[in-house]
């Protein structure tokens, strides 16, 4: 599976998962939308897949009950055991976890920062992002014949 390093950065924080390269399309839909937050991000995906939203979402829950900013002893563990393509989502609370979102997926490192409004495909080898574009809904992780369509408003940049 081709996958993505997604680097969120919001009012709270910066936030850091992998997923499929299609969920490039649908992060730029949901970011076509507005959000605030890497939470209203991740809420904004559902419609495009629900499955990958509801992944990350776990994921993070559970960063979130075994880190804190003092104390990141069980996802660096993890980052020391297996490839960065393989980390589950977490949270930036220090130097090493801010190392750590830097790394890319097998496809690449595409960073958004909802508060600039700016995605910056840092390392991008699946797909160019597109201003307007269309995708495919997926229901239960498969697609379906729907598509859903975009056009991300001319306040947020695109750095190629």
């Amino acid at each position: 599976m081709t996958l993505i390093r997604f680097t969120v950065a919001d009012r709270d924080g910066t936030t850091s998962f992998v997923g499929p390269g299609h969920a490039i399309k649908m992060s730029v839909a949901a970011c076509a939308n507005e959000p605030s937050t890497v939470r209203e991000l991740l809420d904004k995906t559902r419609r495009y897949d629900d499955q990958f939203a509801i992944h990350v979402l776990n994921g993070l829950a559970v960063f979130d009950e075994h880190n804190v900013r003092n104390n990141t002893a069980s996802i660096e563990a993890l980052f020391a055991s297996a490839p960065a393509s393989d980390w589950p989502p977490f949270r930036v609370l220090n130097e090493l976890t801010r190392r750590a979102s830097t790394q890319p997926g097998r496809a690449g490192l595409i960073v958004i920062n909802l508060n600039e409004k700016r995605i910056v495909q840092v390392q991008n080898s699946y797909a160019e992002i597109r201003r307007q574009d269309r995708g495919r809904i997926r229901a239960r992780g498969r697609p379906t014949r729907l598509l859903y369509h975009y056009e991300l408003p001319t306040d947020w940049s695109l750095v190629p």
